[in-house]
């Protein structure tokens, strides 16, 4: 008969064998207790399904989990993975371990690695208010300088249009993901580069209330290279600087904030 500490390691191990209880902990490890509508967002299956993951989860001692009123929040437990390491991984050569695994990681990332921004804002408003003013025409040219056209349906085409009447678009791309009023997700790219879709980069808007405030998180990803990642480093804060300044006050900015000198 197996000890009570070896069946403990057993169901951490069944655990761990599937892959979407492995996001559910990547997900808890880089925000944790968040809630079962929260967990869900993003993986593909029904409220019932994750529920059950999670009760695997639970008993593997990996989650707990903490009343909120009505929600239930979730937390991660790394005790048990700390107890694999010991037992599992430390009696091993775990320097030279680590080498491979350096080397390995170095490697994947000189030949994949392209890089990201994130942007997080809090705005006194409501997810629908700040879904308009992301999506709207005429809303995005008074604090954008350009109009994102389009009709934001999954597999559709948007423009980033010039407000002085030309009809150019400056950026182009295509609708991925639309969640009215919560998540927002399309390709970027410049006109001449539609074609090339290695040369489309990602931008995600995640829209999350908490009372009588919204977060406003933007992230844009698959960048070109260094100079890209310098250019929206500078241009994200101060079109969303506008947006937030629209919303609560009604006006944007006095002055462009994109014209703002650097150093």
């Amino acid at each position: 008969m197996g000890s009570e500490d070896d069946s403990g390691t057993d169901r951490v191990f069944k655990a761990l064998a599937d892959d979407t209880r492995r996001r559910l902990l990547d997900r808890l490890h880089e925000l944790n207790g968040q809630t079962l509508g929260e967990l869900c967002e993003h993986i593909a299956m029904t409220r019932q399904s994750v529920t059950q993951h999670l009760a695997v989860l639970e008993a593997a001692n990996l989650i707990s989990t903490v009343r909120r009123g009505r929600e239930k929040l979730h937390y991660l437990n790394p005790v048990p993975l700390h107890e694999i390491q010991e037992r599992w991984i430390d009696k091993f050569e775990r320097p030279r371990l680590r080498a491979l695994g350096d080397l390995k990681r170095r490697a994947e990332e000189a030949m994949a690695d392209q890089p990201s921004y994130v942007y997080v804002t809090y705005i006194a408003s409501t997810p629908e208010k700040v879904w308009d003013a992301l999506t709207d025409a005429d809303l995005t040219a008074v604090y954008w300088g350009h109009a994102n056209v389009s009709d934001w349906r999954p597999g559709s085409r948007w423009e980033h249009r010039r407000t002085d009447g030309s009809g150019i678009a400056d950026v182009v791309g295509t609708v991925v993901e639309s969640e009215r009023p919560t998540r927002l997700v399309a390709t970027w790219a410049a006109p001449e580069n539609e074609g090339d879709r290695e040369r489309h980069s990602r931008v995600t808007f995640d829209i999350r209330p908490h009372a009588d405030i919204v977060k406003l998180t933007v992230t844009h990803e698959d960048l070109n290279d260094e100079g890209e990642l310098r250019d929206v480093s500078s241009g994200w804060p101060a079109v969303l600087s506008n947006l937030k300044s629209l919303i609560e006050t009604g006006s944007p900015l006095p002055q462009e904030p994109w014209l703002v000198p650097g150093r």
